[in-house]
């Protein structure tokens, strides 16, 4: 009989090399197949609930890096409240109305503008789906587990027939206005945009000081004064109807040159040197209040402007008056209702100035080409001071990357303000992760303005507003809910599809229209009303879901939209947020801080990581990161998560081959009877799942992937199992020494698996068809229990004090290997000489020290030590090479080998396993 054969070996089919590539979409087919979203839910039917609501990303082409953030995380987030005894249903969503789309159709020839209305519109709709089945493969391939059969789809008939009702609901409350205000346009896509549809980039713009000479100064300036204003958009001077002064500040009047000007005392100095002034002289001063109505007249033009008075003026830059047009600014326009100035925009969609501009040559010219021509007009008229040009950030449309102007247009609104208060109660209600979200989303709640929800494009749910004959808009709760049935049955293509008399009530008459006569809105509602609703469509409409929502979660982008557009829909129509918390993740970018982008090669394809490396990689990645602020991804920094895959699996191999003959009903051993070592890494293993269970809670994956791989790495690899080889291999196979090693192996593999379900589901699932457990997925299964063991404290102080030790020892041990005394540390004869309180530790613990350290010898002695010792802080140990020969079963250096003469070749230890478990090896003799 062979030695090797007198050994308990580890064996497991589990392998080495996870194929994950392959192997992963095997698993997925078997959970679909086996319906196992629709399991677990129905065995968490009546448990407390967990609702995380999907923010729904824009249906346009494979998922990125970002997405996959995103997905996996409240993968994750869903899978262990389920796991942790949650009713936690997943509905994932996606946004499909919007310009990007009418862009991808605009690519491949199509013209809306030729087309009919309704077949556009459903060019869409089959684009969107398309959109839609892509992403969703891409997201089941990422192992995300959901209600894919039900998805919800902002096209879907259901969806938009909610939206039209919360629409509704808000006009009823007065929320809804139309007006001639400034708003975000985009020339480049010919329609109004949202605060959250426009990025930053930075440009070449020109900026001009303009000299505005008095016309009346109420007794207090003469009209050889001039008021100087600085401007960056030279093109809004012909739209020039008033100038604002800050009735705070204090103003110089100056003479240079034999001109006088006005300028903010605080600017003066600046201004002076950007102009060139070496030589000026301040004639008086003059407080802002006093220029309030004064005119002016136009430089360029037969016209008389306003001086008014308003505190938006600052100090920072310019000159301390701001040149006013109340059609192409927000804070001009305002300042403009106050004077009672009427609203002056001679723009079309296109940016192109019209009939109305009070100059023949700006008509019909680009109002990017016009800074030219109205710079040089004014400089030919003495009024232009200086012309220079800067580099400098500038609003531009999300879509086209195109800048964007302000522009005034008849629009439909939603009214902030009449319940501003109201939202920023709920957001205080509201809990923030970071903590940091709650202050940047009421500060942006706080100073915006007014909502603009009317788009002019085609691909969208409709405004769902009626006019009279004499242009009265008709909103009523009768027209609203008759349109959101049609919606609901044949969806919002019903609009173009029907005249308005056919979507309007039966018999539906209006004094307004005493022929009968209605016609229908052209424009549809904003897309961040689509997503923003769908607190509604989907949490309050849909079976098994709730409203509010446990959780929002999405990129930290999302504060300025569906965070934002969802909050104030939800309050607007219940009063209520429509979330508990809000997670937000930073943005993904390369290694070297760098948005990814085609043009600099540094793009990540989700879908090309699961083929090189497996979509496990991607998992552990997410659990990596610390996404409160930008998460970095590169292959190299995938290739770091591999080698950490590759260390959990492996661990779990050893974990698994050395469980094989346990049987966790059978071979078990009680707590109360493991050895104290046992005890301690049961201890800790516990520790570790209330730490994971608590880290969880607070959605802190880096945390628990942090605790879960120290622990696998240091307590279990570099301790644990390390020297479990002495046991597992050489002891009897059932005794009890054996079995407790393995009890405490096995319950670590069942626990760390069960902790890693919702960061490694594929791995996981597999490693649960080699445990002996009941649930047939480990998906089914529940979180590990935190358990309560009476002497926790007493014993983690001990063993946390031996490890200090034993420390001490592999540093000793170390230095004797350096110094060529010993090899492998089986090699050492150690003798250790404790202090008092350390020896008392020894003998509390009453521990196989020898087993624990590896090493062949082990004398604890209560001596003084002698002078080679080495020397620590509560210990001196010395290191020798241990007498004796190799046991060629135990690896050991003994000094007993042949002692019992039937097994001459064993060490008294081996022989006698050996005699009592395998008779035969006696019979037939032994052989290496």
């Amino acid at each position: 009989m062979r030695i090797k054969d007198t050994l308990n070996l580890g064996k497991t089919k589990f392998k080495m090399r996870g194929n994950l590539p392959v192997r992963e979409g095997e698993w997925q087919k078997q959970w679909e197949e086996n319906k196992l979203y629709e399991q677990r839910l129905k065995l968490n039917e009546g448990k407390p609930r967990f609702d995380l609501h999907d923010g729904p990303p824009f249906a346009n082409g494979n998922i990125h890096m970002g997405h996959a953030l995103n997905k996996i995380s409240k993968d994750i987030i869903v899978r262990f409240k389920n796991m942790d005894g949650y009713y936690a249903p997943y509905v994932p969503g996606w946004d499909t109305h919007g310009l990007p789309v009418e862009q991808q159709l605009a690519k491949k020839g199509v013209d809306r503008k030729t087309m009919d209305r309704a077949k556009y519109r459903e060019m869409c709709r089959e684009f969107a789906e398309s959109q839609v089945k892509k992403q969703m493969a891409d997201f089941k391939r990422l192992g995300v587990m959901a209600d894919w059969d039900h998805p919800y789809i902002t096209l879907q008939h259901d969806f938009e027939a909610q939206e039209i009702r919360v629409f509704g609901e808000m006009f009823k409350k007065g929320y809804i206005y139309k007006g001639l205000k400034p708003v975000y346009w985009s020339w480049s896509s010919e329609s109004t945009l949202a605060e959250a549809e426009v990025e930053y980039h930075d440009i070449k713009s020109p900026r001009i000081y303009v000299a505005f000479p008095i016309k009346d100064g109420k007794g207090k300036l003469d009209s050889d004064v001039s008021l100087i204003i600085w401007t960056t958009t030279p093109w809004t001077i012909p739209s020039n109807v008033g100038i604002t002064v800050n009735p705070k500040f204090d103003y110089s009047v100056v003479e240079v040159n034999g001109k006088k000007y006005v300028i903010g005392t605080d600017r003066l100095p600046a201004v002076a040197e950007d102009l060139g002034w070496k030589d000026y002289k301040v004639l008086k001063h003059m407080a802002g209040t006093e220029f309030d109505r004064m005119t002016y007249k136009h430089p360029l033009y037969d016209v008389t402007g306003l001086v008014m008075n308003d505190s938006y003026v600052t100090d920072d830059d310019g000159t301390g008056l701001v040149h006013n047009a109340t059609g192409f600014g927000e804070d001009d326009y305002r300042v403009g209702q106050k004077y009672g100035i009427p609203v002056f925009s001679p723009m079309d969609a296109q940016g192109r100035f019209t009939k109305d501009v009070p100059d023949p040559d700006l008509v019909g010219v680009f109002y990017d080409d016009a800074n030219k021509i109205v710079a040089e007009k004014l400089e030919k008229s003495g009024a232009l001071l200086k012309l220079s040009f800067f580099t400098h950030s500038y609003p531009h449309d999300w879509r086209t990357k195109k800048p964007v102007i302000y522009r005034a247009t008849t629009q439909w609104f939603a009214s902030i303000d009449k319940f501003r208060d109201q939202i920023l109660d709920q957001i205080e209600k509201s809990d923030f992760i970071p903590s940091w979200g709650k202050t940047r989303l009421y500060n942006m709640i706080k100073d915006r303005g007014d909502w603009v929800i009317s788009r002019q494009r085609a691909w969208g749910v409709p405004l769902p507003i009626f006019y009279a004959e004499d242009g009265t808009p008709i909103v009523t709760p009768e027209t609203i809910n008759h349109v959101a049935d049609i919606f609901e049955k044949e969806g919002s293509n019903a609009w173009y599809t029907h005249t308005a008399e056919e979507l309007l009530p039966e018999g539906f008459t209006s004094e307004h229209s005493p022929n009968g006569k209605f016609t229908k809105e052209t424009d549809i509602l904003d897309v961040w009303f689509d997503s923003g609703s769908s607190w509604s469509g989907v949490m309050e409409k849909r079976d098994g879901l709730h409203f509010p929502a446990d959780l929002y979660l999405e990129g930290s982008d999302q504060y300025r939209g569906w965070f934002n557009s969802s909050l104030i829909t939800s309050v607007a129509v219940t009063g209520q947020a429509p979330y508990k918390q809000v997670l937000s993740q930073g943005f993904v970018l390369d290694d070297k801080g760098h948005k990814m982008s085609k043009s600099l090669g540094n793009v990540i394809s989700p879908n090309d990581v699961i083929k090189k490396m497996g979509a496990e990689i991607i998992r552990l990645w997410v659990a990596q990161a610390d996404t409160t602020s930008d998460v970095a991804v590169s292959y190299d920094i995938l290739n770091q998560a591999a080698e950490s895959y590759r260390k959990i699996r492996n661990t779990f191999r050893y974990m698994l081959a050395n469980t094989s003959d346990f049987d966790p009903k059978e071979n078990r051993v009680a707590y109360e009877d493991l050895r104290s070592v046992d005890q301690y890494m049961e201890v800790k293993l516990n520790d570790l799942v209330k730490e994971c269970l608590a880290a969880y809670d607070k959605f802190d994956f880096n945390t628990v992937y942090k605790k879960v791989f120290n622990f696998i790495s240091n307590d279990l690899s570099a301790f644990y199992l390390d020297f479990a080889k002495d046991v597992l291999y050489i002891e009897a196979e059932d005794s009890h020494v054996r079995r407790s090693m393995q009890t405490v192996i096995y319950d670590a593999a069942v626990k760390i698996a069960k902790i890693l379900t919702p960061i490694l589901p594929h791995t996981m699932e597999e490693i649960w068809g080699f445990l002996k457990e009941e649930e047939d997925y480990i998906q089914l299964a529940n979180m590990p229990e935190v358990e309560n063991f009476a002497n926790r404290d007493e014993l983690l102080e001990n063993w946390a004090k031996f490890m200090r030790l034993r420390d001490d020892v592999l540093k000793a041990l170390e230095d004797a290997r350096n110094s060529k005394l010993i090899g492998k540390s089986f090699e050492a004869a150690l003798t250790i000489y404790p202090d008092k309180e350390t020896q008392a530790v020894l003998d509390e613990l009453d521990a196989d020290f020898r087993e624990i350290l590896i090493v062949s010898k082990l004398t604890i002695s209560s001596e003084d030590a002698p002078a080679n010792a080495e020397k620590f802080a509560n210990a001196s140990v010395v290191v020798e090479h241990a007498e004796g020969d190799v046991c060629p079963r135990c690896r050991m250096i003994r000094t007993d080998i042949g002692v019992d003469p039937k097994l001459p070749m064993l060490c008294g230890r081996c022989a006698k396993i050996v005699e009592d478990n395998y008779p035969e090896a006696v019979q037939e003799g032994l052989e290496d």
